[in-house]
């Protein structure tokens, strides 16, 4: 054998065989993790901004029901002027005034609950309780504002063909205190049925 084929044999016993290597295993990455998770500190403050957010707009929402509410109610309960012009002797406006003095209490009674929260930090009911009577509460009570506010619009109209008289503005402006009113809950309970759906979640 020669030299250069004795030299070469060596070579590829001595040698270990060559061939592709595996990457080395990375550790956890514990920051990817966490932001991947939902986890992280920016994303549970995104979460408490957004909690503030909804509780604050819920809160607005029921205060300018209360403010709607309570105008229409003494509006109409005001709308006395002799006469055929007796808000009282026309069951479509004693049908307003009632569900007005209902959303009234109703909505003063939540803004009142949501103030104590915000000031003290103590929750009166349960998160999951609490989100079932904001959502079926706001739901019910939009319902009877815009059914009393529905039921007074024909009168008004009939009245105003005949006689267009401070009793028929008075009872408009009742009428439209009500559809506000109307508008502030509904979408106050869009909002309750969003913390609602996210009970689960929170």
């Amino acid at each position: 054998m020669s030299g250069f084929e004795d030299h070469t044999a060596k070579q590829h016993v001595g040698s270990p065989p060559t061939g592709p290597t595996a990457p080395p295993l990375a550790g956890p990455d514990v920051e990817n993790q966490h932001t991947a998770t939902g986890f992280g500190v920016p994303e549970i403050l995104r979460r408490w901004k957004r909690e503030d957010f909804v509780k604050r707009g819920s809160l607005g929402l029921r205060a300018l029901a209360l403010l709607f509410s309570l105008l229409a109610f003494i509006i109409m309960a005001s709308n006395k002027h002799g006469d055929w012009e007796q808000f009282d002797k026309y069951e479509e406006y004693r049908y307003v005034l009632a569900i007005a003095i209902l959303s009234t209490l109703y909505a003063g009674g939540q803004a009142l609950r949501q103030v104590h929260e915000l000031w003290t930090g103590n929750r009166l009911f349960q998160d999951r309780h609490s989100a079932l009577l904001d959502f079926f509460g706001d739901q019910i009570m939009a319902y009877l504002l815009i059914s009393s506010a529905s039921a007074a619009v024909p009168l008004t109209n009939n009245m105003r063909k005949g006689a267009d008289n401070i009793f028929t503005d008075t009872s408009a402006a009742a009428i439209s205190m009500s559809f506000f009113a109307f508008f502030a809950l509904a979408l106050s309970a869009m909002i309750s049925g969003y913390k609602l759906s996210t009970q689960s979640y929170i």
